[in-house]
């Protein structure tokens, strides 16, 4: 969609120079490390506790109106990032058993573009139906809390992206995970009872939320050990990622993909008009998936692939196919009927 951006620094073009000839991605690309960083997200963290400790209830934060949410949503709003200089709202979907199960610890998901996940009235174009969703995941023992992660608009696709094209995306992606996994993580372990273990700990988005969510997976493996990339981004860089997963070493855990049939632009040549999946966009998701499983993923244990025929790159497209990544990233267990 269109958006608004600042022009680069002469900085930043010349790392996305680097990029373009080095082709590497992310802190394991390059050279150097984040030694003078070490203390800044800490104290950042440590702020925001003593400004904010209390989680909001969704009712009361939203002022009365109207809202779609089903269960306990909290908010706890303006959560500074010191990494990418802004402040967003976290939005918080607290297990059903959480207040009757004091000695209890959960799971926690940490979903991209936070305010299109519960409530149709604050949503860009939809909601992903979480907390509906996990109401019936519920009976099944799936109850992870959900942090869903605001969005902060103009800025997404700079956030989002790992990835520096001129013109498109100024790739502070490794910015945007610092921020996620050096202050946002310790937040929520700090007020919540989390099971704080990597084993625990998945991340998931869509679009662009899904692009920067496979990248925290590999980036960041010490942190996140299953992930969800619903219908991802996968065009940036003219297929970077693709050479990215290639330089990447195996990472153990649970990936969860996803792509619907009516996703991006038809193919120019007639005779695939019709062919299922034909177009580029879920030819793309399909060949990370091929990639990922040459790279050692066993297709159905720890890596599956959806295809929906028909769905469309939309919100209601990742509900419906929610219940699915859910179940195969919380548990485990997938059937190959879910597959499309």
């Amino acid at each position: 969609t269109p958006h608004s951006r600042t022009r680069p620094t002469e900085q930043q073009r010349s790392a996305g120079r680097a990029r373009r000839r080095g082709g590497s991605l992310g802190r394991h690309g390059r050279e150097g490390s984040r030694a003078s960083e070490a203390t800044g997200p800490i104290v950042c963290a440590a702020l925001i506790l003593e400004r904010s400790p209390q989680l909001i209830a969704y009712p009361t934060w939203n002022g009365g109106a109207p809202h779609t949410v089903v269960g306990d949503l909290r908010v706890l709003p303006g959560v500074a990032s010191r990494e990418l200089g802004n402040v967003r709202d976290l939005y918080i979907l607290l297990p059903a058993s959480y207040d009757a199960c004091p000695e209890r610890r959960y799971p926690v998901i940490y979903a991209q573009d936070g305010q299109n996940l519960f409530d149709q009235h604050r949503s860009y174009a939809g909601e992903w139906r979480f907390d509906k969703t996990l109401v019936g995941l519920a009976a099944e023992g799936i109850e992870p809390i959900v942090v869903g992660i605001a969005n902060t608009g103009t800025d997404r696709i700079h956030e989002y992206s790992p990835i520096v094209e001129p013109g498109v995306s100024e790739g502070r992606g490794d910015a945007y995970l610092t921020f996620l996994v050096e202050t946002v993580k310790p937040l929520i372990d700090s007020l919540l009872r989390t099971l704080p273990g990597r084993e625990s700990t998945g991340v998931i988005g869509s679009s662009l939320g899904g692009l920067i969510s496979l990248f925290a997976f590999f980036e960041r493996a010490e942190t996140f050990g299953w992930v969800g990339g619903m219908s991802p981004s996968l065009q940036l860089g003219d297929g970077e990622f693709l050479r990215y997963l290639e330089r990447r070493s195996y990472v153990p855990g649970r990936i969860y993909l996803d792509v619907g049939s009516e996703e991006g632009a038809r193919p120019r040549l007639g005779r695939y008009l019709f062919r299922p999946f034909a177009r580029p966009y879920p030819a793309r998701v399909r060949a990370v998936f091929r990639r990922l499983v040459r790279k050692g993923y066993t297709a159905g244990e720890s890596i599956v692939l959806v295809q929906e025929a028909g769905g469309r790159h939309h919100e209601e497209a990742w509900a419906r196919r929610l219940p699915f990544a859910l179940r195969f990233l919380c548990s485990g267990t997938f059937s190959p009927e879910d597959s499309g």
